[in-house]
């Protein structure tokens, strides 16, 4: 499996910063110390044209020109620096290659990716691009120019399972039919004003990985039941989930049927190395 870095490029932060960049390094390091089935290579960086995809030619200029305000930089949470632009761009440079990569082997990695609070026009949350949305866009693009009208476009599933939702891809993709978007994470946890995905599944503080989901959890009763590997949620068949459901009711986004976008039964399959997925205290 290949698995693409960027940790050559550093942020300058000022000292006793929180963010812990060093553990990309050390991540890195940690696979060259134990060579496998894993295959490391630098990873180059995105274009301006590549980031457009998924942002603005204005953020895009602002951020590699410098021109971010103070105020962009602090909802971003790194001071601004030519190492912060270049590290921005290689590691959606590492996305793009990763997904490249897995297009044509099945599976690949990108070690310092999941950018998911960055919005078209602005970052946030230690996120400056979004590497997923460029990746998905930029692999859409390739896709059309390879096989034309004569095959169905490329279809994408983002699975998102950071404590922290994925406001921004949800933001982005927010009126794509092409791309399903799909966050568990914290209810109680940045950011504190969500986007809605295509589904959420907020989870309430307390929760461990070990049992089944307990009833607290919203888990609907017309899905499958979770398995110790796995949670398969089905969309478009006779087993589909409520026209609309969320963990919590609010924000609430219809579930795609079989009559629109997702014709097919739809399995997420999401792997756990624990027992069982989720129980909820």
């Amino acid at each position: 499996m290949l698995a693409f870095h960027s940790d050559a490029h550093s942020l300058a932060l000022p000292p006793g910063h929180r963010f812990p960049q060093s553990k990309y390094r050390l991540l890195r390091e940690q696979i060259e110390r134990a060579p496998g089935a894993i295959r490391l290579r630098a990873a180059a960086p995105a274009s301006e044209g590549e980031l457009a995809l998924a942002h603005s030619p204005d953020y895009v200029d602002k951020v590699l020109q410098g021109h971010l305000s103070a105020a962009e930089q602090r909802e971003i949470g790194f001071p601004w620096s030519p190492s912060m632009a270049a590290r921005s761009r290689h590691s959606v440079g590492a996305s793009i290659e990763a997904a490249r990569a897995a297009l044509a082997e099945g599976v690949a990695a990108n070690l310092a990716g999941g950018t998911h609070h960055a919005h078209a026009d602005k970052g946030s949350g230690y996120c400056v691009f979004n590497d997923v949305a460029v990746a998905a866009r930029l692999m859409q693009t390739e896709w059309h120019r390879t096989h034309g009208s004569a095959v169905p476009g490329l279809r994408v599933l983002v699975i998102d399972l950071d404590v922290h939702q994925g406001n921004g891809t949800a933001a982005i993709f927010r009126d794509d039919p092409t791309v399903f978007t799909f966050s568990m994470h914290g209810a109680k946890n940045f950011p504190f004003r969500k986007e809605p995905s295509d589904l959420d599944v907020e989870l309430p503080d307390g929760c461990r990985a070990s049992g089944r989901p307990a009833a607290a959890s919203g888990w609907p009763s017309t899905w499958p039941a979770p398995t110790r590997t796995r949670a398969t949620a089905w969309a478009g068949s006779s087993s589909a989930p409520p026209a609309c459901w969320r963990a919590t009711s609010s924000s609430c986004r219809p579930w795609p049927s079989a009559a629109s976008r997702w014709r097919w039964p739809w399995p997420v399959a999401m792997a756990t190395t624990s027992p069982a997925p989720w129980r909820c205290r």
